[in-house]
């Protein structure tokens, strides 16, 4: 989980330099080697090799190992004594304990009259953001465990009703100064300040139908995916926007906040698009990634921002999200499977077949080598990567690791019966979910599957 390399506070070794620590390291990666020379019952079709498989160490490597510390609690004592040590935590590694030994426990958010909740990102430690399907952008407090609503922005067009279909994604650039997500009128993008969530600007003209997805290349510049199968490219640059003035000579200054409004550097159609469905940025290819509800992949160069590539996903029906791995593999979710793909070819590397029959992916997430995928069913699967099969606990032997979300309610419009309608338990689809910085918290939201009824669903996993 963590890892530090401590300096002696006298004498010349640290108080972990304990040389017994070497003979249980080689027996340990000897026990490794013997597990994986084991011949399977079926053989791979890949298989790779060691390079070496010698025991030995140099010197050098031995008084690394031997000076490295791999105890939290001396992660945690050298952070605060801010003392001169490298360090370092792996945040995967407490989601992957919590998950394993069942310790997730949830807390419902009861949300009111809100319908459906489709995308979300943690602003901080205590504070989750959430986009609806009623247009409403929602920020929930942990610790107080109140609801605020944040105004959204209209353009200057004006929105009717019919153009308002909800806000279907929500980003936060690297640095954490900003935020993106849908406008009033769901065709328009709209950023905020973060932490204070004042209204920066508006973007306009970019798309004619409803934004579905966007991703941060950097800070400033911004690519939004639309039902209109059009990919914007947007720069948000304080330093360049003119702020309309409010206020007139001789008056006090109004607290109403002001906000610039923008257009796109550049609109682009994704050939071979029926409706852009999701997109993410692959920072190690510096590419961008769409998928399309037609059941394709396309791929777009982050630098010239033109279309590299497309490809047909093999047997792909209702492919509604995808994940990208920072340095490693796509998640694209489907019906009743998960497909990794390769991203230098666009490959299928594996298919991961959901537990449950009919349950459809409905999104998708990398947290280290873990995928967390939410389903229809109101449940969250976990699928390690790196052991190639769902995550198992420890706690109760042959059994995955599985998720299950509170039932919530939904409200049900008869067409005889408008005025009368009853609520009634329903089980949730998870449309989004996100973990914290720490990754030992996890946000889950969503609602009811069909797009006839009305209801949410939100809960804290901690």
């Amino acid at each position: 989980m963590s890892k530090t390399v401590k300096r002696p506070a006298a004498g010349i070794y640290p108080n972990c330099y304990i040389p017994s620590r070497l003979e249980d390291r080689r027996q340990r990666a000897r026990m490794l080697r013997q597990e994986r020379r084991r011949k399977p019952d079926k053989p791979d079709d890949f298989v790779t090799y060691e390079d070496s498989d010698s025991e030995e160490e140099t010197p050098a490597q031995q008084h690394q190992v031997l000076s490295t510390s791999y105890n939290f609690v001396d992660y945690v004592r050298s952070r605060e004594s801010d003392l001169r040590e490298v360090r370092s935590v792996d945040s995967a590694y407490a989601s992957r304990h919590i998950l394993t030994h069942d310790m997730f426990k949830e807390t419902p958010i009861a949300l009111g009259n809100i319908n459906k909740v489709f995308c979300s990102q943690w602003l901080s430690n205590r504070q989750v953001v959430f986009g609806t399907k009623c247009n409403k952008l929602m920020v929930y407090d942990v610790n107080t465990r109140k609801v605020d609503a944040i105004p959204t922005l209209p353009n200057s067009r004006g929105a009717s009703p019919d153009t308002q279909s909800g806000i279907h994604a929500c980003q936060i650039n690297p640095s954490h100064s900003l935020l993106a997500t849908g406008a009033r009128h769901s065709a328009d993008i709209a950023i905020y300040r973060l932490p204070t969530l004042d209204p920066l600007c508006i973007g306009e003209n970019g798309h004619r139908d409803w934004v579905f997805d966007m991703c941060w290349l950097d800070d400033q510049f911004l690519v939004s995916g639309s039902r209109d199968t059009k990919v914007a490219l947007w720069r948000i640059n304080e330093d360049n926007m003119e702020f309309p003035v409010v206020n007139k000579e001789g008056e006090e200054q109004e607290a109403v906040p002001t906000y610039a409004r923008i257009t796109p550097v550049a609109i682009k159609d994704c050939r071979g698009a029926q409706k852009i469905r999701a997109l993410c940025f692959h920072k190690e290819y510096r590419e961008i990634a769409l998928l399309s509800l037609n059941g394709y992949m396309h791929l777009f160069n982050a630098e010239t921002f033109s279309q590299k590539l497309s490809r047909k996903l093999p047997n792909c029906q209702e492919n509604v999200c995808i994940a990208c791995q920072p340095n490693g593999l796509y998640a694209v979710g489907c019906r009743s499977y998960t497909l990794l793909l390769d991203p230098r070819t666009l490959q299928a590397v594996k298919k991961i077949a959901s537990r449950y029959s009919g349950c459809g992916i409905r999104s998708a997430s990398f947290q280290g080598n873990i995928l967390t995928i939410g389903t229809g069913l109101g449940m969250l699967m976990f699928y390690d990567i790196r052991a190639g099969k769902y995550l198992e606990s420890q706690t109760s032997a042959s059994r995955t690791v599985v998720l299950k979300a509170s039932r919530g309610y939904v409200a049900q419009f008869p067409e005889e019966e408008m005025d009368n309608f009853q609520q009634i338990k329903y089980v949730p689809a998870i449309y989004t979910h996100c973990y914290d910085s720490s990754g030992t918290r996890l946000f889950t939201a969503g609602g009811p599957l069909p797009a006839t009824l009305i209801g949410n669903y939100a809960g804290i996993w901690q």
